[in-house]
C-alpha cells in the first residue's frame, strides 16, 4: 500500500470516526477533551482499518465463491483514485449532511471496487458486485457492533440511589 493510499484512509477513517461519534460525545456531559480525542483517535484507526480491509476481503469472498482467472499474487488493492472517495464519503457520515448520500457514496465506492476486482479476478463485474457487497455489509455489520460496545462501555450510569 502506498503512503499516499494509506494517509487518504486514515483520513477517511478519522472523518468516519468523527461523523459517527461527536453526535454521541454531544449527548454525553461532562466527558473531557482528552478522552473525546482518544476515541476520535481509536475510531479512525478502526475505520481505517475496515476501509483497509474492504477490497482484501472482497477478494477472499471471490476466492471462495467464485472461480477465478487471476493467480493468487494479483490481489485486489486501494489505488488514491479508488481511496479518494472514501474522503468525501467519511465527510458525509455526520447525520446532518445526509445518510441517504453516504450510503449512495458508498456504493459508488463499492461500484469502483467491483470493476477493479472484475478486472483483477478475471470475473463478470456482477458477480464482483456480489462480492465487494458481501465483504462490505460483512465489514459494516462487524464495525458497528465494536462502535456499539464501545458507546456502551463508555457511557456514564447515573448512581442507584441508597435506600
Amino acid at each position: 500500500m502506498s503512503p499516499v493510499v494509506a494517509i487518504l484512509l486514515l483520513v477517511a477513517g478519522l472523518s468516519e470516526a468523527a461523523g459517527r461519534l461527536l453526535p454521541v460525545v454531544a449527548r454525553l456531559s461532562g466527558v473531557s477533551h482528552v478522552r473525546v480525542v482518544s476515541l476520535l483517535l481509536a475510531g479512525a484507526i478502526v475505520d481505517g482499518a475496515v476501509f483497509a480491509l474492504w477490497p482484501l476481503s472482497a477478494w477472499a469472498v471471490t476466492g471462495l465463491v467464485l472461480p477465478t482467472s487471476a493467480s493468487d499474487e494479483a490481489a485486489l488493492v486501494w489505488t488514491p483514485g479508488l481511496a479518494a472517495p472514501l474522503v468525501l464519503a467519511g465527510v458525509l457520515a455526520f447525520p446532518l449532511l445526509g445518510p441517504l448520500l453516504h450510503l449512495l457514496l458508498m456504493v459508488g465506492v463499492g461500484a469502483g471496487l467491483a470493476g477493479a476486482l472484475a478486472t483483477v479476478a478475471g470475473v463478470g463485474w456482477w458477480e464482483a458486485a456480489g462480492c465487494v457487497t458481501i465483504a462490505g455489509i460483512g465489514l459494516g455489520v462487524s464495525v458497528e457492533a465494536v462502535r456499539r460496545l464501545v458507546v456502551k462501555l463508555n457511557t456514564r450510569r447515573a448512581p442507584e440511589p441508597v435506600a
